[in-house]
């Protein structure tokens, strides 16, 4: 990996049903390459993933969504888990969260659910999105153009089917922030 996020500080807005491999290959990919991950929810200390025959993963919480500052990070990944995207979807300071980082046009990735929260935060038209067939009608009626491509880059926007696409996005969304940080300055955050 030749790509240099140091100084780079990515928020995780993940709630309670989150999909856990959305958030830990990402997570991880982007720490060997430099960057600050912090995990924000609006729940306090955890949040737990979705359940299967598999006991259910925890991830402590680094900070309270309602504390948090689109000012202080310089992307965000959004990943699926249907019960983390609704929500997520019905919390004003969620949707406004992921709004300003929009309209900051500074780097959001999204994973297959995660998709939706762009949508409702009104943040996807004009912009060419990948698409499963659960959300095509939605993305075109917020005015996206949806695709089957696994990964697609929009911009500072960068889209996935699902997890079958994670490897590919990871390296997607890392240029994308890399792109960003030589275009904002190479200092961003040190905190």
């Amino acid at each position: 990996m030749n790509i240099d996020l140091t100084s780079v500080k990515v928020a995780i807005l993940v709630a309670n049903g989150f999909e856990p491999d959305q958030v830990s290959r990402p997570r991880e990919f982007l720490r060997r390459a430099g960057a600050t991950t912090m995990v924000l929810s609006p729940e306090k200390e955890e949040v737990t993933s979705l359940g299967s025959d598999k006991e259910s993963n925890t991830l402590p919480v680094d900070a309270i969504l309602e504390a948090a500052d689109e000012a202080g990070f310089d992307a965000m990944l959004l990943p699926g888990g249907q019960k983390n995207v609704e929500s997520l979807a019905a919390n004003p300071k969620a949707m406004a969260f992921v709004e300003s980082f929009a309209v900051a046009q500074k780097p959001l990735g999204a994973i297959s659910d995660g998709i939706k929260l762009l949508i409702y935060a009104n943040a996807v038209a004009g912009r060419r999105v990948a698409a499963a067939a659960s959300i095509r009608e939605l993305s075109k009626r917020a005015g996206a153009e949806f695709s089957e491509e696994p990964v697609v880059v929009d911009g500072s926007f960068v889209t996935t089917l699902g997890t079958n696409s994670v490897a590919s996005f990871n390296e997607a969304f890392a240029q994308v922030c890399s792109q960003h940080k030589k275009s904002t300055g190479g200092s961003l955050h040190t905190d």
